[in-house]
């Protein structure tokens, strides 16, 4: 299961092919946000809520850490037992070690591993099910925890550390491996891999379930997923492209870096996937008018505002729209990309196979 994490721009009620989209399938929400009533992310929870959607819920205890703040245990705990009857899943509320850019010790990370583990029980205490309640094993706690968890928890998380490369945590999830898999490589527990956005990570490894802010990272960078194709087929089973197509990318003049710029073979079949999706790539122009100008209907700034009020100043002129100048069609195809690469994995449980060189789901 692919729970897609984070929050489109576009409010619910505004565009409703995304609205369709977005409530469906898997989606994972933060309690931080949700706590904030009336705010869009709580919003998105209580329209999946009624769609009945697969909720995953978060409780948000990093993104409180970046904002130096945090989140009451109490009054999570009472939420979660309000949405108990339509959450599939719940995260615990785990502890994060030190401040943002604070230099860590192991005492810090052993304490907050520690207070961790004394919030799942009280959660579980509390009446919240085992088998929703999902504990989580953080990059740099010691293995003694992990193992722990695998002897009791039916359901666990297991989470990379962000400020670690690509391989850095491919290397700590390997030895992961040895705790949550037998000697044939099949999962012993149900292990979710969160902000496993990397698709490296999300396909080598045999996730229950993973989360992944990508979709609409991805879409805020101007870019969409496209799959490789082959034999006729478009794959999923291995790394795809991420290819830049905002009129308004950086990327715009260097070769092999947006659409604009692929050699025509290419460039035809990012369009044909596009096409085969719906949706069309559009058009923009741009121009540069005096200060002072008003926007036309299908016009939109291309620059800041400046602060000197005489400046000239760039517009981008909408001739066609498309997912080179519309966000929200780039978030809509990147949440069927997504979708589509779910359909297409095998069904869990599957083997893990260590291996130097990613090549498929390893089966």
């Amino acid at each position: 299961m692919i729970y897609l994490a984070g929050t489109t721009v576009c409010p619910p009620d505004e565009n409703k092919r995304l609205q369709r989209l977005f409530a469906s399938g898997y989606k994972l929400h933060s309690y931080f946000h949700c706590s904030k009533s009336n705010g869009l992310e709580y919003r998105w929870f209580n329209m999946n809520k009624q769609n009945k959607v697969d909720l995953f819920l978060d409780s948000g205890a990093f993104s409180a850490w970046t904002q130096g703040t945090y989140i009451n245990l109490d009054e999570y705990i009472k939420f979660c037992l309000e949405h108990l009857d339509v959450v599939t899943a719940i995260a615990n509320l785990d502890v994060i070690p030190g401040k943002p850019y604070q230099q860590l010790t192991q005492e810090d990370i052993d304490n907050s591993a520690r207070q961790g583990w004394q919030n799942y029980k009280k959660m579980l205490k509390a009446g919240i099910p085992k088998k929703k309640l999902v504990h989580i094993f953080h990059q740099g706690e010691d293995f003694k925890w992990l193992r722990r968890m695998v002897k009791q928890i039916p359901y666990i998380g297991l989470s990379p550390a962000n400020d670690k490369t690509t391989n850095q945590r491919i290397h700590w999830l390997d030895a992961c491996m040895d705790y949550v898999v037998d000697k044939e490589g099949m999962p012993i527990v149900k292990f979710h891999g969160f902000a496993a956005t990397s698709l490296r990570l999300m396909l080598r490894y045999p996730w229950y379930s993973v989360d992944s802010t990508s979709w609409v990272v991805t879409g805020r960078m101007g870019s969409i997923y496209v799959p490789r194709f082959r034999s006729g087929e478009w794959i999923y089973d291995e790394d795809s492209w991420k290819i830049a197509v905002s009129s308004r990318s950086p990327n715009t003049k260097e070769a092999g870096k947006h659409i604009e710029t692929l050699p025509p073979k290419q460039k035809q079949l990012v369009l044909d996937y596009i096409h085969s999706k719906g949706y069309q790539l559009g058009k923009s122009v741009f121009k540069t008018v005096p200060a002072g100008y008003e926007l036309k209907e299908n016009e939109r700034w291309a620059d800041k505002k400046p602060k000197d009020k005489t400046v000239k100043r760039q517009v981008e002129v909408i001739e066609e729209p498309g997912v080179c100048n519309k966000y929200q069609l780039r978030d809509e195809m990147n949440i069927i990309y997504f979708q589509d690469l779910e359909q297409s994995m095998p069904e869990w449980p599957w083997p893990f196979k260590k291996k130097n060189k990613i090549q498929g789901f390893g089966l």
